[in-house]
């Protein structure tokens, strides 16, 4: 996956973390869209770190390509 489709993915993503977001307003955490939001958050932080991670193996002088999805223990456990 190259950066211009994890960016198409980010936005997808996004636009429907929004979507979900507005559906559930006035609910609170037990709406069906609870554990919908935590699944995109997740997919978005592994995204994002995969992006970050091509990027900085590109300014490294690495291939950018050999960066990997990381679990999402990994990528939530990250200190924002």
């Amino acid at each position: 996956m190259d950066d211009k489709a994890i960016l198409a993915e980010i936005n997808k993503l996004v636009a429907e973390e929004h979507r979900l977001e507005t559906e559930a307003v006035g609910r609170g955490p037990d709406n069906p869209e609870h554990e919908q939001l935590k699944g995109i958050e997740t997919t978005l932080d592994q995204c994002w770190d995969l992006l970050r991670q091509r990027r900085a193996r590109r300014d490294a002088g690495a291939d950018p390509a050999e960066a990997k999805v990381r679990d999402a223990g990994t990528v939530e456990r990250y200190l924002q």
